[in-house]
């Protein structure tokens, strides 16, 4: 089993950042690749970036591509997300996800284990 906790959402003006973090214990967190996905009000859940078990390779939906920036911290067992030019769009329940094995995953049915979220809040 592994035990996510995600925290650092809130409010923050369009044009602005946050940082995501992703909290993990249970099993060897570097046996694990790790993804972010995102859920508005009335929407699907969407991936948002996925990260590989070194934090080597990452892999971004293109409504983030260049804006979002995933990372990987194994001795703290932690994940990060770093959001910078938030746009209003960007507003949703924002859950980090893990899955055994190396590579990045960009489909939410690859993924076994998910934190509770945390909300990110875009306003004008």
């Amino acid at each position: 089993q592994v035990q996510l906790v995600e925290s650092g959402g809130g409010l923050v003006q369009a044009g602005g950042s946050l940082r995501l973090s992703c909290a993990a214990s249970g099993r060897t967190f570097s046996a694990y690749a790790m993804g972010w996905f995102r859920q508005a009000p009335g929407k699907e859940r969407e991936f948002v970036a996925a990260i590989n078990w070194s934090g080597g390779s990452t892999y971004y939906a293109d409504s983030v591509k260049g804006r979002f920036t995933a990372s990987r911290d194994n001795a703290k067992n932690t994940v990060y997300l770093q959001m910078n030019s938030l746009k209003l769009e960007d507003t949703a329940l924002y859950y980090c996800a893990a899955v055994q094995g190396a590579g990045p995953r960009s489909s939410y049915y690859d993924y076994d284990y998910w934190g509770q979220g945390t909300q990110v809040t875009v306003s004008s």
